[in-house]
């Protein structure tokens, strides 16, 4: 049998699935053990160390990114209207997605079915780096959450702690970092669908997709 020697880009060569945004392919890159942070490394699609994590930092949740989306124009201007700020632009990466989920995963640089159930309206430098907020597909604990309103507080006070400090010394009180809002399960699937067009318009339909890299 012919060995096959092709590996799909994470980011051009998976679709986000044909239930999305109700359920959507996620490519996980860090996962709470990690004490580096990876990425996806935008022209191979291998994953690579980003940087050491930095402090006591940790993921508190699986996190990754959504493939054949892109925060551009669209995604900048949803969060203008949203948020009253001006002079936005998309921050030209893959939009993020935090995973709940109760099961230990030992690594990244997978792909698992996902429901969003909201996200963090987050500005960072001038720029709009959403995070979307999902749970795993036929995770027993957490499937039951189809909101956010139906997370526990504290839940949610992590997340919006730990990405408000990640890139900081414990005391510091210099922060680019802001989250202007939580939003629900209905506008994390218009941020998703904005970031879809926004890829489609950066690159073209995913065949065309390599061209740009």
């Amino acid at each position: 049998m012919e060995r096959q020697l092709f590996r799909a880009h994470p980011w051009h060569g998976v679709t986000l699935g044909s239930q999305q945004p109700e359920t959507v392919t996620v490519y996980i890159e860090v996962v709470p053990s990690d004490t580096v942070k990876y990425e996806l490394d935008k022209e191979t699609g291998l994953l690579k160390i980003d940087r050491p994590q930095l402090y006591s930092n940790i993921y508190p949740t699986l996190y990754g990114m959504l493939p054949q989306t892109y925060c551009g124009q669209k995604v900048a201007e949803f969060c203008k209207e949203k948020s009253g700020y001006e002079h936005l632009v998309g921050d030209g990466d893959p939009l993020d997605i935090c995973v709940l989920t109760e099961k230990l995963v030992p690594h990244g640089d997978i792909l698992l079915k996902a429901h969003p159930i909201g996200g963090f309206r987050m500005i960072d430098n001038g720029e709009a780096d959403d995070k979307i907020i999902a749970v795993l597909q036929d995770d027993a604990l957490y499937e039951k959450w189809r909101d956010v309103k139906d997370c526990p507080k504290g839940v949610i006070e992590r997340l919006r702690h730990f990405f408000l400090t990640y890139k900081h010394a414990p005391g510091s009180q210099s922060n680019s970092c802001e989250i202007v809002s939580v939003y629900g399960r209905e506008e994390a699937y218009k941020v998703i669908q904005y970031a879809h067009e926004d890829y489609l318009e950066k690159f073209g339909e995913p065949g065309k997709a390599f061209q740009h890299i």
